[in-house]
């Protein structure tokens, strides 16, 4: 089973190091390559539903997937519409693509409590 993210089981041991960094960077570039593609969806909405300029439309974009919230008002009600649907689903892709990106870490870090646990017992 080559998954994404295929993590080893409790009953397995520890996987090597290069084979951890390998599983952190997949998951790193996943991350990143689905916050650039939610990013240009966002940049297209912006720019086709507020008449934005390409540049503020990254702006906005940018600040509402990192959650800090638009910067520029928006006078259309597509946009308006469209700004409210993007910024909720920014959070949620926001929160997923970072627990992604961190899924390694705190497997390993879970994992070794585990195999540390198992021998004092």
């Amino acid at each position: 089973m080559n998954t994404l993210l295929h993590f080893e089981s409790k009953q397995t041991p520890l996987a090597p190091r290069r084979k951890y960094y390998h599983r952190l960077q997949r998951s790193f570039l996943f991350s990143t390559a689905f916050m650039l593609v939610f990013l240009g969806l966002g940049i297209v909405g912006y720019h086709l539903t507020c008449s934005f300029s390409w540049i503020d439309s990254l702006l906005n974009a940018s600040m509402i997937l990192s959650g800090m919230g638009p910067t520029n008002p928006i006078t259309t009600n597509s946009g308006k519409i469209f700004a409210s649907v993007y910024a909720l689903l920014s959070g949620v892709v926001f929160i997923s693509t970072v627990g992604v990106a961190l899924a390694p870490i705190a497997h390993r870090i879970f994992h070794k409590f585990h195999l540390a646990d198992e021998k004092s017992a």
